[in-house]
């Protein structure tokens, strides 16, 4: 199995150990593929409030290093994640956008600070459990899908910049999520069927309205139909995602053919929340104007200003989508899709592909209406 483009062979690796079978895994290949491994367990979240699972993660961590005999560092960035990662959740919700933290943690802490210290600590190369691969081609390093559809989370890393990714290592990106826990078993690992985290990006799973609460105090508002007709009261628009089905409060108006209700829009200068019945066509956009982007390659690649025709996801585990991207004007990108999207987030992410290869993506801002596909 080639976990690697590199030879690691004697090389020093330190393996970001979360305490999980994916990175425990990634240890236990390193270290059978001769590499001198160390393993650095981060604590990024330090609230006590009974859903954090921070200190049985840190203890599974040791368990896994006292079995495979590597040394375990511990090293705390709650400061780092507040204000390099949280600050900008809390200010996205504010503004009534979607956050994604994960694309933002990764940059930030994982491939970021944790980086930094893995380096003080002697490591040539970082090593984490994403499913994704990395190769070098012309001098530059390029990020590939994993080769698990179901498990792909090179969305996740577009915006590690080209000289963390150089010095990254991702062994499970030629594996299916099942073989890593088979590795696991066969080699005897407690993780090998410990749930996967979800959640938050080290926060964890938790009731997530009243977690927002706890920063974000309440803002009730109208909720209206599309025509503007008052159906019911939002606590805020934080609180919503477009395309939203269930906890609107608003079931029993239904219309004729008895369909559900969606959120299709925030409208904040009037603090509304808009729904729709149905299949509606505010829930499609035809495409959107994204920024802060952040090429794999370093820059922009050829055949933008023309129009580049590549194929896009707008959230994770999203099949490709087929689309033109273009550089407008304003700096910002064009996406438009060939067929609309439905529920497109402001605050999500625009990835790019080329098949396997990821290009890099952005931050979406604004969508287009699924009519301005005529325009």
């Amino acid at each position: 199995m080639n976990i690697s483009p590199h030879n690691l062979d004697g090389q020093a690796v330190v393996v970001g150990l979360s305490g999980g079978v994916d990175s425990a895994v990634t240890a236990l290949l390193l270290q059978q593929a001769g590499a001198k491994v160390q393993a650095l367990h981060m604590t990024n979240w330090e609230d006590d409030d009974g859903f954090c699972t921070a200190a049985d993660d840190l203890q599974d961590a040791r368990a896994v290093c006292e079995q495979l005999d590597i040394p375990l560092h511990h090293v705390n960035f709650a400061a780092e994640y507040r204000e390099r990662v949280f600050a900008a959740f809390l200010d996205d919700y504010r503004a009534g956008r979607t956050p994604n933290p994960d694309v933002l943690c990764n940059r930030e802490i994982k491939f970021g600070v944790f980086r930094e210290y893995a380096s003080r600590l002697g490591g040539d190369w970082l090593a984490t459990g994403h499913y994704a691969r990395v190769r070098c081609e012309s001098g530059r390093t390029q990020l590939l899908k994993g080769i698990d559809a179901n498990k792909d989370q090179s969305y996740f890393l577009h915006a590690v910049q080209q000289d963390a990714l150089a010095k990254a290592v991702f062994p499970l990106g030629e594996l299916n999520k099942a073989a890593v826990r088979r590795i696991a078993r066969d080699a005897g690992l407690n993780i090998h069927d410990k749930k996967d985290s979800t959640g938050i990006c080290f926060i964890g799973e938790r009731p997530f309205r009243e977690f927002l609460s706890t920063f974000l105090p309440a803002q009730p508002g109208k909720i209206v139909s599309a025509d503007g007709e008052p159906l019911g009261e939002h606590q805020g628009l934080m609180y919503h995602t477009l395309g939203q089905r269930q906890g609107l409060g608003i079931g029993g108006r239904r219309n004729a053919g008895g369909d559900p209700w969606y959120v299709a829009a925030k409208n904040l200068a009037a603090n509304e929340l808009i729904v729709v019945q149905g299949e509606h066509p505010l829930l499609y956009s035809a495409g959107v104007l994204a920024s802060n982007t952040s090429w794999i390659a370093g820059e922009a690649p050829a055949g933008l200003t023309g129009g580049l025709r590549c194929q896009c996801k707008v959230r994770y585990r999203q099949d490709d989508q087929a689309c033109t991207v273009t550089q407008s004007a304003h700096g910002r990108l064009e996406v438009r899709f060939d067929s609309p999207q439905r529920a497109v987030a402001p605050g999500q992410y625009v990835v790019f592909y080329t098949a396997d290869l990821c290009l890099g993506g952005a931050v979406i801002d604004h969508t287009l209406p699924a009519d301005a596909l005529a325009a």
